[in-house]
């Protein structure tokens, strides 16, 4: 009952109202990027949702795009710009997602929509996360998010996956907010982001 029907309804009206609540944050950090990347404000790519059907995620755009002498993108800790930083810290480049949730393809919790580069290196276990749709935050980000293994993130997702409900929901809320608040677990222990999933056992 609660997954299937009431979960799709309260994710549309929290995200609405959530992000007309915070669309004059929206416009200040729209402004911000703007200026600071040079016009790229968003950063938009395509994710695996439920059942692992493409869709496109939208979010701050917290890094440039720029390249080594092998015309390749370079390590994420060097194109992390000083504003993306902090936008990302205080987890406000998380907002756009909200579009996202109102059009459907995400919900307010669930685990977060890795890159689609992953999606044949997981194993069964693993593959359980795409059970339900992705979400902006979820029980792998309250439990260590960026700063936990691989292993454990897999963990936390299909356990989330096993014990979906409203008052659990509204657990992982509440500790998200709790977590931007302390700003933990933005960053793996030895990087600016995650390490990349090269497949496991």
């Amino acid at each position: 009952m609660y997954k299937n029907f009431l979960k799709p309804v309260i994710d549309f009206v929290l995200a609405g109202v959530g992000f007309i609540v915070l669309f004059p944050v929206f416009i200040i950090i729209y402004i911000i990027l703007f200026f600071a990347n040079r016009g790229k404000v968003f950063f938009v790519q395509v994710r695996p949702g439920r059942h692992s059907r493409n869709f496109h995620i939208i979010k701050f755009k917290t890094m440039n795009d720029k390249k080594g002498i092998d015309g390749k993108l370079l390590p994420d800790a060097e194109r992390l710009t000083g504003v993306g930083k902090w936008v990302r810290k205080t987890s406000l480049d998380e907002i756009p997602q909200l579009l996202n949730v109102i059009k459907g393809d995400m919900s307010l919790v669930g685990p977060r929509p890795l890159l689609t580069d992953y999606v044949h290196l997981y194993n069964d276990f693993q593959n359980r996360r795409h059970e339900v749709k992705p979400g902006i935050t979820g029980w792998a980000q309250v439990n260590g998010r960026n700063a936990i293994s691989w292993d454990e993130k897999f963990t936390y997702d299909v356990w989330y996956v096993d014990h979906i409900s409203f008052l659990l929901d509204v657990k992982i809320l509440f500790k998200t907010l709790l977590k931007v608040i302390k700003r933990e677990g933005i960053n793996a222990a030895d990087a600016a982001t995650i390490e990349p999933f090269h497949g496991q056992e």
